[in-house]
């Protein structure tokens, strides 16, 4: 490896509801190309305050600085997970949530109209709690409109649920108000309205570019989304 590569942060991609880490692959492939060393751990969207101990766990067992990017709800996660880490040094939100402490997703995406994410949910108990699905027919129009039916169709039968209460949970810290922030707003998105996106960008001051996407945009557009992270990466490596 390059002594440039070796200066280079390593970049952790954070996925969000009814996805998995595999929606990153397109943004994964062109960043490695750069010579950036990238993960892209699973999420486990469980809870907040869980999923974000999790990704700081896994924080841990890397090496050097991170630039963490979250998708959607993986948004409040890496929010969460970097707060108090010295070595994050980026934090990149795509078409995702960047909450204030004591908000929940939840919250924000219905402050905004626009999202018709709620009436295309299915809900199923597992005793405990209650996972949400997008409902399959559903899925193509409400979360990758812009992404080849023959891809949704598999994106919807392998999507990962969340929990009911994973959107309603509270953040309790707030890495952006410390940490240099980027964000791409997808305007197409009936996830999080983009007005939503556009309020929490200029509220963490963060470097904002908008796209004509749907909310799938890492699956869509991997190159605005791999663009942006490098621009982050550039800035913080100096």
């Amino acid at each position: 490896m390059s002594s440039t590569s070796e200066n280079r942060p390593t970049v952790v991609l954070v996925h969000g509801a009814f996805a998995d880490a595999s929606s990153w692959n397109g943004a994964i492939e062109l960043l490695r190309h750069e010579g950036h060393s990238v993960v892209a751990p699973a999420n486990p969207l469980r809870g907040l305050a869980h999923d974000a101990g999790y990704l700081s766990d896994f924080l841990d067992s890397l090496d050097g600085p991170l630039v963490l990017a979250g998708h959607s709800y993986g948004g409040a996660v890496i929010s969460q997970a970097a707060a108090g880490n010295p070595r994050v040094k980026a934090l990149v939100y795509v078409a995702a949530f960047i909450p204030e402490t004591g908000e929940s997703a939840l919250e924000l995406s219905g402050r905004f109209p626009g999202s018709t994410l709620g009436s295309n949910l299915d809900s199923v108990s597992t005793g405990t709690e209650t996972d949400l699905y997008i409902k399959a027919d559903a899925f193509h129009h409400q979360f990758a409109a812009d992404v080849p039916a023959p891809v949704t169709d598999l994106m919807a039968a392998t999507q990962r649920p969340i929990t009911a209460s994973a959107l309603e949970e509270k953040a309790t810290a707030a890495a952006w108000k410390t940490v240099p922030s980027w964000s791409l707003i997808a305007t197409e998105d009936f996830n999080i309205p983009p007005a939503a996106q556009r309020f929490m960008s200029e509220r963490a001051r963060a470097h904002t570019t908008e796209v004509s996407a749907s909310h799938a945009v890492s699956v869509s557009q991997p190159a605005a989304v791999a663009h942006i992270i490098e621009q982050a990466s550039q800035v913080i490596a100096g």
